[in-house]
């Protein structure tokens, strides 16, 4: 195991289950947004609001970069993340990746739980979130399906769901938890 990468939807439980595998195989974990946070010393949103779309995938691309070079770690990509420049192709050469593949109604339940404000989402009603989601997953899906690997995940609202699929994840990727 060198690099495994985790992509998915926003909500999916990228971070959720990237942290609770590293702390199960005692790997390193880093999410992809915290660290352009770090580096970029403004967060995800302000990024957003002061270069667009556009202007923050390139600054995600350069820094997926980065740190996607780094030897034996976990790596949760933002959302967005495969579907932009040759993303999802350099993330496939880099290490074993994996989607965390929800429902939507899994997804806007997990949105609604969480607290990170997301930038996509703003303003938008619980109706318009719904049709929002179902609309990305249809663009977004196809890049998803060339991961590696693939994981259904349920509503992780619990300990032993997040267990359940860490376990899952491990024997897909021939990982024995130690």
């Amino acid at each position: 195991m060198n690099r495994i990468i985790i992509i998915g939807y926003m909500g999916a439980g990228k971070t959720t289950v990237g942290r609770a595998l590293s702390k199960a195989i005692g790997v390193p974990f880093y999410d992809l947004d915290w660290y352009i946070e770090q580096r970029m010393r403004r967060s995800v949103r302000q990024l957003f609001d002061e270069r667009g779309e556009e202007g923050f995938r390139r600054v995600e691309r350069n820094m997926l970069h980065e740190v996607a070079e780094f030897e034996e770690v976990i790596l949760s990509c933002g959302g967005g993340t495969p579907c932009f420049f040759d993303n999802m192709e350099y993330l496939n050469r880099q290490g074993e990746t994996v989607y965390l593949k929800a429902a939507p109604d899994v997804l806007y339940a997990h949105l609604r739980m969480g607290r990170a404000v997301r930038p996509l989402l703003l303003d938008k009603t619980p109706d318009e979130v719904r049709a929002f989601i179902q609309e990305q997953l249809v663009a977004r899906e196809p890049y998803y399906y060339k991961a590696k690997h693939v994981i259904d995940v349920s509503l992780l609202d619990n300990r032993q769901k997040i267990q359940t699929t860490v376990e899952r994840l491990c024997g897909s990727l021939g990982i024995e938890i130690s």
